[in-house]
């Protein structure tokens, strides 16, 4: 992004993430990293409750199923709050970059977060094309991220 013009405000945003060290190890990564850039970076707070009380009865639920899109859209309409209250007009995540993840889910999760917002958009971007995975991979090589092996809640740890 920095590279083309765009000087995003990063939003540090998961309380889906379990355990709390779990947690703590990305958080400290992405902060590493926004310092290393000159990037600017809220911290949205852990409430790990909280999530667990927005997919409650979706537990069981596979990876791509009814639970991710709760958690989407929890943490992109936070995100949007956050957005609207500082003024900004696009909103954007890194959830699009995981193979993981369903891009579709993704962008009804967040189409539905920035609708209560006047002038307030998602940019859907795929972050898996154009080069960008492979950019992806190089930059967990140049910066020695920890590279998580799963998308960090705990029931997809048993999927």
């Amino acid at each position: 992004m920095l590279n083309n013009g765009i000087h995003p405000t990063l939003f540090f945003y998961n309380p889906n993430i379990y355990p709390r060290e779990e947690y703590e190890i990305r958080k400290g990564e992405i902060m590493r990293y926004a310092a290393k850039l000159g990037v600017e970076i809220i911290d949205g707070d852990y409430d790990h409750s909280e999530w667990r009380a927005c997919i409650a009865g979706h537990e069981g639920d596979k990876e791509r199923g009814g639970r991710c899109l709760l958690c989407f859209e929890m943490r992109l309409k936070r995100t949007a709050q956050i957005a609207a209250t500082r003024g900004f007009d696009t909103i954007a995540t890194t959830l699009a970059s995981s193979r993981w993840k369903s891009l579709e889910q993704i962008e009804e999760a967040g189409n539905r977060a920035v609708s209560g917002y006047e002038g307030l958009t998602f940019w859907a971007k795929n972050w898996r094309k154009d080069g960008l995975q492979q950019r992806r991979s190089e930059l967990l090589k140049e910066n020695g991220f920890y590279n998580q092996l799963y998308c960090g809640c705990e029931f997809s740890r048993q999927n």
